[in-house]
């Protein structure tokens, strides 16, 4: 299987090899609950860093799982996450939702780690847009943000293990 441009571009730059990571798989039965989060009234939420280390938290509704190992979302706000992204490029998504207590760990509760980058690519961006849900897309007509790309790294569940 070719990869997409995007990580053909992004490995070329960063490898987490390099720095004793290895990527891991977000399983098939994730992919509902996540990208179906802010539909169902659960949005995902995405941690940073600020660069005077101070931990912002931020509801993103237009999460995709991008493939097995990179979630994506649209960063259209411009706000806190996009400067932290900048300066800090680790970042988890927390997604909890009691109705997938069946298909998510420990409750229906999963943290994704890992590290998110900007993505200039046109064909990536384009399919990232394409691909987040419809109130999304509507509430950024525009098309005013861009994509943002994370590598997951590590998937654990409430109590911290591994899932």
């Amino acid at each position: 299987m070719d990869l997409p441009r995007w990580r053909v571009f992004y490995e070329q730059k960063h490898s987490f090899a390099d720095e004793g990571f290895s990527a891991a798989e977000i399983k098939c039965n994730y992919v509902k609950p996540l990208e179906n989060a802010l539909e169902d009234g659960t949005p995902c939420v995405l941690g940073t860093v600020s660069t005077d280390n101070k931990p912002e938290i931020s509801p993103k509704g237009s999460i995709i799982v991008y493939d097995s190992a990179h979630l994506a979302f649209w960063e259209r706000s411009h706000c806190a996450a996009a400067g932290n992204i900048a300066s800090n490029a680790q970042a988890v998504v927390y997604h909890r939702n009691p109705e997938h207590a069946e298909t998510l760990p420990q409750g229906g509760a999963l943290r994704l780690y890992g590290t998110a980058s900007v993505i200039e690519d046109a064909a990536v961006t384009t399919d990232v847009y394409d691909r987040m849900c419809e109130r999304e897309q509507k509430a950024n007509s525009g098309r005013k943000g861009h994509a943002v790309m994370i590598a997951i790294d590590h998937i654990t569940n409430l109590r911290g293990d591994d899932v």
